[in-house]
């Protein structure tokens, strides 16, 4: 195998390295600092440097036998024409990574105002058990109420005594037709 197609396998290969250790492991030491992003984020250095060595090997295997620094020269062109995409392409997808919106920790707090069904029945001043959708999430507490009720009745959660109970109130129609 001609010693210039190794190097640049070489290179590529510590690239690839790079960036297998920079998604396992994150940013290396002080190689980068932990904030750095864009062009100068260790993703996309190492996707930068895996591309000019695997786009570099590629040419020396395409082109005819050259001069070595004809072959090198030409090597390090295809390099960077497969680099340059490679290290836009990390840059982006770690920056979709980074922004990607998440959901904050769910406390109690956030349970007030949650819909919810009752699962067993709530007896008045008693403890029954409801399931709740909380964050796309259906989880079931510990409910109390002040009047009784009845499996299967829809509830609005309006307090939370602990982090394992709500105090809930039905929203099912009244029966009587008086609900506005």
């Amino acid at each position: 195998m001609d010693p210039i197609a190794v190097a640049f396998l070489a290179i590529g290969a510590a690239g690839l390295l790079a960036l297998l250790l920079a998604l396992v492991v994150g940013e290396l030491g002080e190689f980068g600092h932990g904030d750095a992003d864009g062009p100068f984020s260790l993703p996309a250095i190492a996707a930068f440097v895996g591309g000019i060595g695997f786009g570099g090997a590629a040419v020396t295997a395409l082109v005819p036998d050259l001069p070595g620094v004809v072959t090198v020269l030409l090597a390090v062109l295809g390099g960077l024409l497969v680099a340059l995409p490679l290290a836009a392409g990390a840059i982006r997808l770690s920056a979709a990574l980074r922004d990607m919106p998440t959901e904050p920790t769910l406390t109690s707090s956030r349970l007030i105002g949650a819909q919810g069904v009752v699962v067993s029945g709530v007896p008045a001043g008693g403890l029954g058990e409801v399931r709740l959708s909380v964050a796309g999430q259906q989880l079931k507490y510990h409910a109390r109420s002040e009047v009784p009720l009845p499996a299967g009745t829809p509830v609005y959660v309006v307090d939370t005594p602990t982090d394992t109970s709500v105090e809930v109130v039905s929203t099912a129609p009244d029966p009587g037709g008086t609900t506005p």
